[in-house]
């Protein structure tokens, strides 16, 4: 079992690597033994390791996230300063590892939301739909009437290609108050929605809420 200083020995860039599979095994190693110790010396690594350290370091602990939340959910704080990073790949790591624990550290999250907001505006396409994944389970862990709205907002300025994935996503949450405004935005986003398969699926997603 790794421990201690031959962690930082194990990830991809340290063994010259340019594919994922030691971070992969690595993570599926630290989620199976519960090695608190190893994930504290990632969570360094993000914090203070060189740029590859802290992209590799990252993506483990999200891999671990994914695993077993519980492990990793105590680092909320460190993520959501990573969300300031000027590395893009620094920030959808980090909103993947929040995502990974929205449901078990909901109240914690849902106070720092102006923060995760901000970066999912400036970060790629998988920061987006991270963000909005972890929007959907905060408003499924008790805080719907924070992260809907948002949702519905956010469903305005979506991308073409990722608007019917949010859409189909926030209708899993809507709630009374916000379905007005959400279906208002569908439609009016449909009208001008080229592609058919992506047309039905918006059609599809009315008429659930029609019938």
């Amino acid at each position: 079992m790794a421990t201690g200083g031959s962690i930082a020995g194990r990830l991809s860039g340290a063994l010259d690597r340019r594919d994922e599979g030691p971070n992969e095994e690595l993570a599926a190693e630290l989620a199976a033994s519960g090695n608190e110790a190893g994930i504290a010396e990632l969570v360094e690594l993000v914090r203070n390791g060189g740029d590859r350290q802290r992209n590799d370091a990252m993506k483990v602990l999200y891999e671990v996230g994914a695993r077993r939340p519980e492990l990793i959910g105590t680092y909320c704080p460190v993520f959501l300063e990573a969300l300031k990073s000027k590395t893009n790949r620094q920030v959808w790591g980090a909103m993947t590892a929040l995502d990974s624990v929205a449901e078990i550290r909901a109240a914690e999250i849902a106070a720092e939301l102006p923060q995760v907001i901000e970066a999912a505006d400036r970060g790629s396409v998988i920061a987006k739909d991270r963000c909005t994944s972890l929007l959907v389970k905060l408003a499924r862990s008790g805080y719907a009437d924070k992260a809907v709205p948002i949702l519905v907002e956010r469903l305005k300025h979506a991308a073409p290609n990722q608007f019917p994935t949010y859409a189909e996503e926030t209708a899993s949450v809507i709630t009374p108050e916000a379905r007005p405004g959400f279906l208002a935005i569908v439609r009016e986003r449909l009208d001008g929605m080229m592609q058919k398969a992506k047309r039905e699926r918006m059609e599809k997603l009315l008429r659930k809420f029609n019938g």
